[in-house]
């Protein structure tokens, strides 16, 4: 599909707004929040909250570029702090998860920025747990359907949510759970449900203690005969017998295909995080007299001009394989090749881009006096979080392949 990495005017407008936001609100508080670690940022938090009550946050009227937009927003913000823009009052992954196999109804009923009083809503989903990472299909939590009162029973152990705390202790927020209704059937067993804040049986049980994006509350969350309506169970939702009918959902399909719009905004996210290192670095260079010369044959570049080049290539061709990604999302074409493509190669880059940064600066990028060693340490989650480099490494060849999982693991 030809693509135009050309933006739309109120695209461009975006990104120099969330710039500004990145710079003035984000920046100044980063260390701060980093060094606090479980601290809920309440200045980020307000200036959003202030922010939305004009409007959605941050938004830009008129034609852009659709998810696209999305993406460049991610990058922005998380230039400024990736932690913070985890932290940020929105749906956020739960948000991606309900847009992604939501019914139109759902997505009416949980895909606000704020709740009618004003205040904020912060998503979360629910997915990995203390026996089942990578592997979506070995998730243990049950859910047992109810036919006298037409709910799902939810049960089991979910571990590094994202944004879990807000979701499930702030009253509007909600977490997307991840569960089996029938382990006999593995992938086929496996459905996404809503569960809202404050769910009787949804516990907080613990926040972790994290290498970076510490801002973020990574959160463990227990669930023990918590009930939701069947009409929580995304896709389409199970129909009271009640009500003479009853319909299938989308099933493991239908929650897999959240993955295809996280993996994009986690790239982009990845992409800020390597442009802040890369931005500092050619910064620092140049007030001590290093110029990059673009136009010196590689024969007689320095190792430092060569080192620099090489993360400008692989920090555009990541930025560029993002908006690709997220270009198909805004089409309505599937984009699971490319969602994993951006994921793998975003990830990868800004793990070496920081290194790199660090190195180059010598001591000084060691040091906790400068922002670069912090983005080292919020780098390496990009690599992990919405299936792990390797992972999305064996998603790519099993679809250039036209292999199913059976034959490629």
């Amino acid at each position: 599909m030809p693509i135009s990495f050309q933006l739309e005017d109120n695209t461009v407008l975006a990104k120099q707004h969330f710039n500004r936001v990145a710079r003035e609100q984000m920046r100044p508080i980063s260390r701060k929040y980093d060094e606090h670690e479980h601290e809920l940022p309440t200045e980020w938090v307000d200036f959003w909250w202030k922010e939305g009550r004009k409007g959605a946050p941050g938004r830009i009227d008129g034609p852009n570029d659709g998810f696209v937009t999305v993406c460049v927003q991610a990058e922005e913000l998380c230039w400024g702090d990736a932690a913070l823009y985890l932290r940020m009052p929105t749906p956020a992954l739960g948000g991606s998860a309900v847009g992604a196999a939501g019914t139109p109804e759902q997505k009416e009923r949980f895909l606000s920025h704020f709740r009618a009083d004003g205040h904020p809503i912060w998503g979360a989903m629910a997915i990995t747990e203390p026996g089942a990472g990578s592997d979506s299909a070995a998730i243990e939590t049950t859910a047992d359907y109810d036919e006298a009162t037409d709910e799902y029973v939810l049960n089991g152990t979910k571990i590094f949510c994202t944004a879990g705390e807000g979701a499930s202790q702030v009253e509007g927020g909600f977490v997307v759970v991840w569960a089996t209704v029938d382990k006999s059937a593995g992938r086929g067993g496996i459905k996404s449900f809503v569960v809202p804040a404050r769910t009787p049986g949804m516990t907080l049980v613990g926040l972790e203690k994290k290498l970076g994006i510490r801002a973020s509350d990574t959160a463990t969350l227990r669930f023990e005969d918590c009930r939701v309506p069947a009409a929580n169970l995304l896709g389409s939702a199970r129909v009271s017998k009640k009500g003479g009918k009853k319909t299938g959902d989308k099933g493991f399909k239908g929650a897999m295909a959240t993955f295809d719009a996280s993996r994009p905004i986690v790239a982009a996210m990845a992409v800020g995080v390597g442009r802040a290192a890369l931005d500092f670095v050619v910064e620092e260079l140049g007030r001590q007299g290093v110029v990059i010369r673009y136009d010196a044959p590689r024969t007689s570049q320095t190792a430092i001009e060569r080192d620099l080049m090489e993360m400008e290539a692989e920090l555009q061709a990541a930025r560029l394989l993002t908006w690709r990604a997220a270009k198909l999302i805004s089409s309505g074409k599937p984009n699971n090749l490319e969602a994993s493509m951006a994921k793998a190669k975003a990830g990868l880059a800004v793990t070496q881009i920081t290194q790199k940064a660090v190195e180059l600066l010598g001591p000084l990028g060691y040091s906790r006096k400068l922002l670069v060693e912090k983005w080292m340490r919020d780098a390496k989650i990009n690599d992990i979080c919405e299936g792990t480099q390797q992972i999305n490494q064996l998603i790519i060849a099993r679809r250039i392949l036209d292999y199913p999982s059976s034959m490629l693991r």
